[in-house]
């Protein structure tokens, strides 16, 4: 029987071979297909256009995946700084199955076009991938942590986990897929977001913060499925998010990064157990 299916999945016919038998059968893939994003800028008399990201995701929610993306990347600081997001017809994007945007920014809006200069690929494994230089991937954070917001109980972590895999409808049919939840510090879900590359899943849901106008994110906490790298600890905190879980391992990179923030940091959080690697002032255990 095949399993049920959603947005951003593809049913796939396979042979599976288990204990000597083999057979046809139906499952379910989480789709992959390049998204361009295409930023226009300045006054209406002078107005320049240019392909800024190609990065390979799951369909759905791309309007949030861009303005994520632009918030992260430092081009925008706020959802007022956009005008309008469109789709655009891209031959190129459409021989590949994808798809090409453009987010439309507010005349008022100043781009520096020399940071614009440096093309980037974003594959679904590593978001840094592309950048000119190490200096680059240092984005400046605009909100200040709080020292000690918010406190939270073990309990309430024990909690996170559960909660996102109950939300996961895509992991759930095809178990390939990462997802990224923001949670209060009572350990309610507020937001659930999920993509095959995992930056893509946390840009998707900083770019619905940004639209719910919910920044900065000061009491609020970050669960991802995978582990947690550098790159999503940045993302993290330029939305002002104080606490990062993940179910996986930590990189070295990102827990200096958390240190030299103040922000908390876990890894391992599964079966009533975690490690602390930052920030422990905000836990009571």
């Amino acid at each position: 029987m095949a399993k049920a299916t959603y947005t951003g999945t593809k049913a796939h016919q396979l042979l599976r071979v288990e204990q000597g038998q083999q057979g046809l059968h139906e499952d379910v893939l989480a789709v992959e297909e390049p998204l361009e994003v295409q930023l226009a800028w300045g006054s209406s008399s002078a107005r320049r256009r240019q392909s800024i990201a190609v990065t390979m995701r799951t369909p759905g929610h791309d309007f949030e995946l861009a303005v994520g993306f632009l918030f992260t990347e430092g081009l925008i600081s706020r959802w007022q700084d956009v005008a309008l997001i469109r789709y655009v017809q891209s031959q190129e994007d459409e021989a590949l199955g994808g798809s090409a945007l453009v987010v439309e920014l507010q005349p008022s809006v100043q781009v520096d076009a020399e940071r614009l200069t440096r093309r980037f690929y974003v594959s679904s494994s590593c978001g840094v991938c592309g950048k000119a230089s190490i200096e680059s991937v240092y984005v400046h954070a605009s909100f200040q942590l709080l020292p000690d917001v918010p406190v939270l109980r073990r309990e309430v972590l024990y909690r996170l986990p559960t909660a996102l895999s109950q939300r996961q409808d895509v992991f759930s049919c095809t178990g390939g897929i990462h997802a990224a939840g923001l949670f209060n510090a009572q350990g309610e879900l507020l937001l659930l977001r999920e993509d095959v590359g995992r930056h893509n899943a946390v840009d998707k849901l900083v770019g619905a913060a940004l639209q719910q106008h919910l920044l900065p994110l000061r009491r609020h906490i970050l669960l991802v499925s995978g582990r947690a790298g550098f790159e999503l600890c940045q993302k993290a905190l330029l939305a002002g998010i104080p606490v990062m879980a993940a179910v996986g391992a930590p990189s070295s990179l990102a827990v200096a990064l958390a240190e030299a923030h103040g922000m908390t940091l876990i890894g391992f959080l599964r079966e009533e157990r975690f490690n602390v690697y930052a920030g422990r002032q905000r836990l009571l255990l």
